[in-house]
């Protein structure tokens, strides 16, 4: 099999920021032969980078100094009642549609999420009290460091919140292909306050959350839309912080020093395991003084949602790194808390 690799591919197009340098070398694979061959060729025996879907990537204006696979497989086996394989170029949407239309739970709240599915394990992507290690069965990968095919249960994946055992051995492995386990005839969730309102507390069926889902995310422009410019982001940018108990006890402190707030019950934030607390990254970033809207060159902070860093169009990784920079050091000065990076970063750090 010949592969049709090219040279100096603008990763730029291949992202929903638009922003990035040319990849050295790129290919483009639609069948597992195809993957195979292109990690056997001579191409390959440099840096790899796996582009599936680009919604959660950050190339640095250098590019990319290796062989890009943008990986094109595709589709949806179902393998029993609420059990499906997903191979991982298939669009997350077209994984929840085909849930929701079949009465399985367990994804419906992960609507208008961009990317493939690939990539929900190694983030565990997740939103409005919804997550995929709920619901992932198992997941199958090559070793990359071995060079062999592997099968791993979901306890094997290790999975975190928006992390997993993929993210943190970055490199090693890439997801081909997730099972998933839904639940047919399961009741939606509607778990979080913001969706249960959006509701009026109607019952309400998975069809529906969906829906309501999607308006939520589109209110915020957090679903890819090209007419909308505050789409033009990887999502949300930074994680929300989960810290131990004297480190939540100091970001209260601070809030009520500041004149943030006037009791320390006002500071919102979630229980995330013995000892550990969760604070909403939105609320620190903003109360740190960044605004909705603003604008530093040509990327600005979302006019919709603060963890939301827009390319505006003409402007450079540079510009939006150093963005997120000034966010990270203002919520560090103001709460003494380092705010992590969700998407994956190339050729950057932070």
């Amino acid at each position: 099999m010949t592969l049709p690799f090219e040279s100096d591919v603008s990763l730029a197009d291949f992202t929903s920021l638009g922003l990035g340098g040319p990849s050295r070398r790129f290919v483009r694979v639609d069948e597992p032969d195809a993957l195979q061959n292109a990690l056997a060729s001579p191409e390959a025996q440099g840096p790899v980078l796996f582009l599936a879907g680009g919604s959660n990537l950050v190339v640095s204006d250098a590019g990319f100094d290796g062989l890009t696979i943008h990986l094109g497989l595709r589709g949806i086996v179902e393998q029993g009642p609420g059990r499906i394989a997903v191979d991982a170029g298939e669009p997350w949407e077209n994984v929840v549609e085909y849930a929701v239309s079949r009465g399985w739970a367990g994804v419906e709240c992960l609507s208008g999420i961009p990317g493939c599915t690939g990539s929900t394990p190694i983030q565990n992507v997740g939103a409005y009290g919804q997550d995929v290690a709920q619901v992932i069965d198992c997941v199958e990968a090559l070793d990359l460091e071995r060079g062999e095919s592997v099968r791993l249960t979901a306890d094997e994946c290790e999975f975190a919140y928006r992390s997993s055992r993929f993210k943190r051995q970055r490199g090693r492995w890439l997801v081909t292909r997730v099972h998933f386990q839904l639940r047919p005839g399961g009741a939606p969730t509607v778990a979080y306050r913001e969706l249960n309102n959006a509701l009026d507390g109607h019952d309400a069926d998975l069809a529906t959350v969906r829906e309501m889902v999607l308006a939520l995310r589109r209110s915020k422009s957090m679903v890819l839309d090209p007419d909308d410019p505050n789409t033009q982001s990887v999502g949300s940018f930074f994680t929300n912080p989960i810290v131990d108990a004297p480190a939540a006890a100091r970001v209260v402190a601070r809030a009520v020093k500041a004149g943030i707030v006037a009791d320390g019950s006002e500071v919102p934030s979630y229980p995330a395991g013995e000892g550990m607390t969760k604070f909403p990254a939105a609320w620190l970033i903003e109360r740190s003084g960044i605004s909705k809207g603003m604008r530093r060159g040509n990327v600005a902070i979302s006019d919709k949602h603060t963890l939301a860093l827009v390319h505006l169009g003409g402007g450079s990784t540079a510009e939006l790194v150093g963005l997120a920079r000034e966010v990270q050091s203002r919520v560090q000065d103001q709460f003494g808390i380092v705010l992590e990076p969700e998407p994956t970063l190339v050729g950057v750090a932070l």
